[in-house]
């Protein structure tokens, strides 16, 4: 079985515990139970399940799981559980009491600590919407923060009408591209090109780039095969990369430390800018010239190292 096998692997590889992570709330009670008692015949280290309560099965998920022997869920305070959250941690503590799997934590200490950040919710506005169930996703396993993605694009594009054909076009590609975890980045790459299939009238007539660097297995290994006939339409012949992408990479560190040295005030900022370099260059831009005062705009600083304030 592909799951158990893939764990297997990582156990061999040295990880320290194993986290299933339910990005879209999918997983359902019976299949959690079945997938923890497979892992837990072959491997040996603590696993984790991680859901979302999006669907509204993730409760029942969890006490399946619980029963199958995951050793650790996760939970959210009920100030902020719920919707695109997870379960309130007090329903959970509430529920496995005086059974074998009693957690132990004092129920009314946690009450106190929510009752707290009750007050500390009151001071944000918090859209309702993230609080409610979304059953849409059981039809097209789309997360609340991509779909709310997904309506963004074609709003620009003064095309909402196309949602619901989007919204079946997703799937579709998520198998096209071997099934993968519809979370940043691979849930953007995903959507972009069902927006794009849908839009052009064509599937794959037109072709993302991160879509291409995906099948080359620039963002790693598919968890399930590309088909011969997919890879074709959108790299050709190009080579299928069988290494860690990683490996690939120049050291860019030396680089980035010169190419910012000028802004630099702590060594988070190399990391930032390794990240998001054309935002973290105006961020960075904007920071000192608040600080020291200095007019960026009229700044000539390769030419005469003066700095018009």
């Amino acid at each position: 079985w592909a799951p158990v096998s893939f764990a297997k692997q990582l156990e061999e590889m040295g990880i320290d515990s194993l986290c299933i992570k339910d990005m879209a709330g999918l997983l359902a009670p019976y299949d959690a139970h079945e997938l923890i008692c497979r892992l837990k015949k072959e491997i040996n280290v603590p696993i984790q399940l991680h859901s979302h309560y999006t669907s509204g099965m993730a409760s029942m998920t969890y006490l399946k799981a619980v029963e199958a022997g995951a050793d650790v869920i996760d939970t959210a305070l009920s100030p902020f559980a719920l919707g695109t959250s997870q379960p309130p941690t007090e329903t959970l503590v509430a529920v496995l009491k005086n059974t074998p799997y009693d957690t132990k934590l004092n129920l009314e200490l946690i009450s106190d600590i929510s009752d707290h950040f009750k007050q500390v919710r009151g001071n944000y506005k918090i859209d309702s919407i993230i609080t409610m169930v979304d059953t849409m996703v059981l039809n097209y396993q789309i997360p609340g923060g991509m779909l709310s993605n997904l309506t963004s694009q074609l709003r620009q594009q003064n095309a909402l009408d196309k949602l619901p054909e989007v919204l079946k076009e997703v799937p579709r590609v998520r198998e096209d591209l071997g099934y993968p975890p519809l979370v940043t980045p691979t849930s953007q790459i995903v959507g972009t090109q069902a927006v794009v299939n849908v839009l052009t009238g064509e599937r794959y007539k037109m072709i993302i780039n991160e879509v291409k660097s995906y099948v080359r297995g620039l963002y790693g290994k598919p968890p399930a095969p590309i088909s011969d006939e997919i890879k074709q339409k959108i790299i050709g012949d190009e080579e299928v990369i069988s290494c860690r992408p990683a490996d690939l990479l120049e050291p860019e560190l030396e680089k980035h430390f010169k190419e910012i040295s000028y802004y630099i005030e702590q060594d988070e900022d190399v990391l930032t800018y390794a990240l998001f370099p054309q935002i973290a260059l105006k961020f960075f831009q904007e920071r000192q010239a608040e600080k020291y005062k200095i007019d960026s705009n009229l700044t000539a600083k390769d030419e005469f190292d003066i700095y018009p304030a």
